[in-house]
Order: C-alpha cells, then structure tokens, then sequence
C-alpha cells in the first residue's frame, strides 16, 4: 500500500450543504425551507430550548431529585506521599504548603488524604485528615495539631 491508495471511509467526508443556488443546485427556489410559515423566514425562528409546543415540557414532566450546591466546598487534595521531600519535624500548614506548591490557594480549604507512605515524622498544623492518613502519620511518629484559625471580630456589639 502507497501513500496515493490510501482513501477516507465512506461517508466520513461529508459535502457542506450549499443552498440559494438556483433550481439546478438541488437546493434552489425555497432552500430546504420547505413553502410558507416560521420556519421559512429569515425573521424570527428563535425558538427557545425546552419548548414543546404545548405538551409539558420534559424538565417539568421529571421529579425533582436531590440538591447540588451553587457554592460546594472543594477541598484542594494533598497526597500523603507527596511530604516525604521535608526534613522530619517539619511542620506543615497552609502557608508551607502554598510555598512549596502543593496547594494553589490560601482562600480555599484544603485536606491531607492517605494516598502513599509517609517516611517521616512530621507535624502537621490542620484537621483536615482522611483517617487513613491520620493513622499513617500516628504511626511514622508524627504529630496532628489543631490549626489556629484567626478570630472573627463580633461587629454586633
């Protein structure tokens, strides 16, 4: 087989419809468009998704089902067996880890889950912990510490 034998399957290459040619087009007078109506002009035709000419429309037709957050809390994820690289005793909060490009932002929360080993004894500064993670870290000899949170001023007083 030569580079000039090879040839697209049947169908694959589809010819773009060309309309408003004349009678010998194939495509003339009316363009497809069939004779009179709505559908006909060039004005109008902005029918809106969901619309089904009178017969109640799927979305409505269906049961309402479960909930989905507009604002879900996503928690940035960082591996377990990412943290082997820092000395042991290292302590691993959000601004080491925003320093060292294991999380992309401060403002979003952030969880430690169990994926991997952890070689060495470390000391972490969150409760975000998967429990697999959590006994990991217990058992390398490592330390889990309640983050400090900064205190929200009370305005109400």
């Amino acid at each position: 087989m030569q580079l000039h034998d090879l040839k697209s399957p049947p169908g694959s290459r589809k010819r773009r419809k060309i309309v408003g040619r004349g009678s010998g087009s194939g495509h003339g007078k009316t363009c497809g468009r069939g004779e009179k109506g709505q559908n006909s002009r060039s004005t109008g035709r902005t029918l809106v998704d969901g619309l089904e000419g009178g017969q109640m429309p799927l979305i409505r037709r269906l049961p309402k089902v479960g909930f989905r957050s507009k604002r879900p809390v996503l928690n940035q994820v960082v591996d377990l067996g990412r943290l082997n690289r820092f000395k042991e005793g290292t302590v691993i909060d959000a601004d080491f880890l925003k320093t060292h490009g294991l999380i992309k932002s401060l403002n979003k929360p952030f969880k430690i889950m169990g994926d991997g080993e952890i070689k060495r004894a470390l000391v972490f500064h969150t409760e975000r912990m998967s429990v697999s993670a959590r006994e990991k870290v217990l058992k390398a000899g490592g330390k889990i510490l309640k983050a400090v949170e900064p205190k929200e001023i009370d305005t109400d007083k």
